[in-house]
């Protein structure tokens, strides 16, 4: 009987599928490499708070790993490391490989760094109450109730009157002074929490408070006054030059680890930073005899529209240059090109198990997550990605040792959401979904897995390699 139940058992773990968690798994070596690896993701965090930062903090890295800027045009050979800047708020980092483009096409990791937000309208300033408020419209898919009553910190550039660029982050220092935005007090709240959540603050009462103190002169207006004094005696600024900014609140949080065992973080911007991070620290870390890009790009959150979305025909130019530039059929290299698509899935929450269906979600800290499809509802607005991708995929992860498991959206009749992969796949380029599973997506602060973070890093390097 003790040899049958061993047999069965051997024969179970053969054919049975189970994920596994990551940190079961990995050695103790590899766990201070992954704990390691997430206080370099926290620092990136808290540098990249929009994506004009994000491009930024990424530029910044690539040229401390030897990388120089391309632009349309320049000379290309193996061995190459360039960045190509989008208008500040998308940066593409590529290495140029050994094997002939034409024939092995590019392996692209695509991320957005743009993340859910509140910015500020271009006629905004103005004082009722006591206070002094600037008008907003939000940004990207949020509860918006979960967006008040926190300490919000303010980033951003402005284009002055004369053409002059000034950027600008208040909130983040220790000693600076942060944002709000008000919420109503329980003891009259009670139609407003009778309400439908989606309406309990709407979008127009999303004003952020920015000052309260009167100017001196007998004017009207006194705080209006008081704070385009400080505008303009630290900016340069009139109210006028609010036409010409962009302006966001963000969440004035820190990153922080989360729990006794310090496994998670806690950070504003996961979505989709959490890929965006590994996929630029892979392409900087290793080499590879492909030509391979990381993709950081802008607008995903809106729909991945105008000149720094996925959608601007700017990124397949900068593919095309790069395949003309090698010497290569540009139809024939994207026909040969394979893309990850990295960006968050919604990770199993069980204190909410009723909108998942936990067989086909991601489970926290089993690993980086392929989707092969996103959509909503019948795959509508999905990439939906063939086999024989998937099969490659997994034939690359399993030579690379990468823990990863598969998810889903959410149950097939609630579910729902996308990504860049269709938009990439639109050019004849082979993708699949693939990204960190995060609790409370889209909230000012959100929470996922040390483990799944270096999983989707080790994810990259096997693909590129």
């Amino acid at each position: 009987m003790a040899k049958k139940n061993s047999q069965t058992k051997k024969l179970s773990e053969e054919l049975f599928y189970k994920k596994v968690n990551y940190f079961e798994q990995a050695s103790d070596s590899e766990k201070k490499q992954i704990f390691a690896y997430a206080d370099g993701y926290k620092a990136f965090l808290d540098a990249a708070k929009t994506e004009r930062e994000a491009c930024d903090t990424a530029v910044e890295l690539a040229r401390k790993a030897g990388f120089t800027e391309y632009e349309f045009g320049d000379a290309l050979k193996a061995g190459d490391k360039r960045y190509f800047i989008n208008r500040g708020k998308s940066v593409v980092v590529f290495r140029i490989g050994t094997e002939n483009v034409e024939e092995d096409g590019l392996r692209i990791i695509a991320s957005h760094i743009d993340a859910p937000r509140i910015d500020i309208k271009q006629n905004p300033l103005y004082e009722e109450g006591g206070m002094a408020f600037l008008k907003t419209h939000y940004y990207g898919g949020i509860k918006k109730y979960q967006w008040t009553a926190i300490p919000l910190a303010l980033h951003g550039v402005v284009v002055r009157k004369d053409g002059t660029k000034v950027s600008l982050c208040v909130g983040e220092g220790e000693d600076d002074p942060v944002f709000y935005i008000n919420d109503l007090l329980p003891h009259l709240g009670a139609d407003q929490m009778a309400g439908k959540a989606g309406k309990i603050i709407e979008g127009e009462q999303l004003n952020v408070v920015v000052g309260g103190l009167p100017h001196a002169e007998d004017v009207s207006d006194k705080i209006k006054l008081t704070v385009l004094s400080i505008l303009h005696e630290k900016y340069g600024m009139c109210e006028e030059d609010f036409l010409s900014a962009e302006l966001s609140a963000v969440p004035a949080f820190k990153a922080r680890d989360v729990g006794f065992d310090r496994a998670l973080i806690g950070a504003y911007g996961h979505d989709d930073r959490v890929c965006a991070y590994p996929a630029l620290t892979a392409v900087l870390d290793a080499e590879s005899r492909h030509t391979v890009l990381a993709m950081l790009v802008d607008k995903e959150e809106i729909g991945s529209e105008g000149t720094t979305g996925i959608q601007c025909k700017v990124y397949e130019d900068l593919m095309e240059e790069i395949s003309l530039a090698l010497g290569a059929n540009f139809r024939k290299v994207r026909s040969r090109s394979k893309c990850l698509s990295s960006d968050v899935t919604a990770a199993f929450d069980p204190n909410f198990a009723g909108v998942y269906e936990k067989m086909n979600s991601a489970i926290l800290s089993c690993g980086t997550a392929m989707c092969k499809f996103t959509g909503s509802r019948g795959k509508s607005g999905s990439n939906d990605a063939n086999a024989e991708f998937v099969g490659e995929v997994r034939k690359a992860f399993a030579e690379g040792g990468v823990v990863w498991q598969t998810a889903e959206l959410g149950k097939v009749d609630i579910g729902g959401g996308g990504t860049v992969a269709k938009f990439i796949a639109d050019l004849n380029i082979d993708t699949v979904d693939l990204g960190v599973p995060v609790i409370s997506m889209h909230a000012p602060w959100e929470v996922i897995s040390k483990a799944d973070l270096y999983s989707n890093y080790k994810a990259f390097l096997a693909f590129m390699k």
